[in-house]
């Protein structure tokens, strides 16, 4: 019987990961599985020999430190001396997983990355531990097939599994009605970010743009998309100072905003990539303290930042960043979206281009058969 042990780092990963345990199970129900996850692989009927869920705590301090460091301990001592899987299968979660594989593949363990760490976007040196310890990388993007085969790494696109985790689009009649929202009136969507760091740099600026835009078009309707880490006690200071706007704030609606809604004001993030499945035109910002952003110039690899831009190599959709991001600007951009019909037709083309170069038969399925004929 075949041994495979799965390593995730954030909820994110752990779905991914349950994704290809089922397509695995159809394919050799033999297979025995273990891993490092959360609740979508406990539903496939995984034995965890940890949760994840303390793993993706976000900050840079001495306990996250010593708890990854202990756990990346028990997990290599596991798998060497006890468990003795034929694959170790890392999903994401690049920094943690990325230190684990030189012991592991020190030890003689056959690793393979599905979902490997964003390389092509700041510290590209990281391709040396990857090429020295990883056997297999299974890419999501086109564009790091390249790059990984130019270091003689052994790589295999398999497609993005957003194209077939997201939902149907919704239907905007439908959504209108549901939500009290104007049927004459355009939608402007405004997703400030998950973090609270985002929330701080970016929501007044977002507010401020929206009140310029309603200045200067009265058929515009704003709803803000509240993500389920951001609590109401952030939000409500600053959305009271606002009412003049009419803003309505929604939670847990999120995809079918990103589908129903005309324009969409964006958070940088994945975000910009679930939109751009749903082909809806948008602008996409950055904005935080500079010596964090004089960091991300030196570390960068690339000058794109939104996921459309960099996959294309096109610039699809503005992005306004640090000292450009002011509401002025935002709302200039916007504006041109919901009345400029041509050149909102234009970015929707990219946007459907964008789709096209993620697109193959089912992500998980390719993995999964990948992993089952070299486990």
């Amino acid at each position: 019987m075949k041994k495979l042990f799965i390593i995730t780092g954030e909820f994110s990963g752990d779905r991914h990961a349950s994704d290809v345990v089922r397509e695995l199970k159809r394919i050799n129900p033999d297979i025995e599985i273990e891993a490092i996850g959360g609740e979508s692989l406990e539903k496939e009927g995984i034995k965890l020999f940890a949760n994840h869920s303390k793993m993706s705590a976000m900050g840079f301090n001495l306990k996250i430190i010593i708890n990854h460091i202990l756990l990346g301990r028990k997990i290599a001592n596991y798998l060497i001396n006890d468990y003795k899987p034929d694959m170790v299968l890392m999903i994401d979660y690049g920094g943690f997983n990325l230190n684990l594989s030189k012991v592991l593949s020190k030890a003689g363990l056959k690793i393979y990355y599905y979902i490997p760490p964003q390389i092509w976007a700041s510290r590209k040196w990281r391709l040396n531990t990857v090429k020295k310890n990883i056997d297999k990388v299974l890419t999501i993007f086109p564009f790091e097939r390249e790059m990984y085969e130019e270091k003689g790494i052994k790589v295999e696109f398999v497609g993005h599994p957003l194209l077939n985790e997201l939902p149907q689009p919704k239907d905007k009649t439908s959504f209108y009605e549901e939500n009290n929202l104007d049927k004459t009136k355009k939608l402007i969507s405004i997703f400030p970010g998950s973090r609270i760091f985002e929330i701080n740099n970016l929501y007044k600026l977002f507010l401020d743009a929206a009140r310029i835009i309603k200045s200067r078009n009265k058929n515009v309707q704003f709803i803000i998309c509240q993500a389920p880490s951001i609590k109401d006690s952030l939000l409500e200071p600053l959305t009271n100072q606002y009412k003049d706007l009419e803003i309505k704030i929604l939670k847990n609606k999120n995809y079918e905003l990103l589908s129903v809604s005309d324009a969409l004001m964006l958070a940088s993030g994945t975000v910009a990539l679930e939109a751009a499945i749903y082909e809806t035109p948008m602008i996409i910002c950055y904005k935080g303290p500079w010596f964090l952003y004089f960091i991300y110039l030196i570390v960068r690899s690339i000058k794109r930042v939104s996921l459309p831009n960099i996959i294309t190599n096109k610039d699809i959709i503005p992005e306004i960043i640090q000292g450009k991001a002011k509401p002025e600007i935002i709302a200039k951009e916007l504006l041109k979206i919901i009345e400029d019909e041509g050149y909102k037709n234009n970015m929707k083309k990219g946007l459907s281009e964008v789709k096209e170069m993620i697109k193959t038969t089912g992500a998980a399925q390719k993995a999964a058969s990948i992993i089952a004929k070299d486990i």
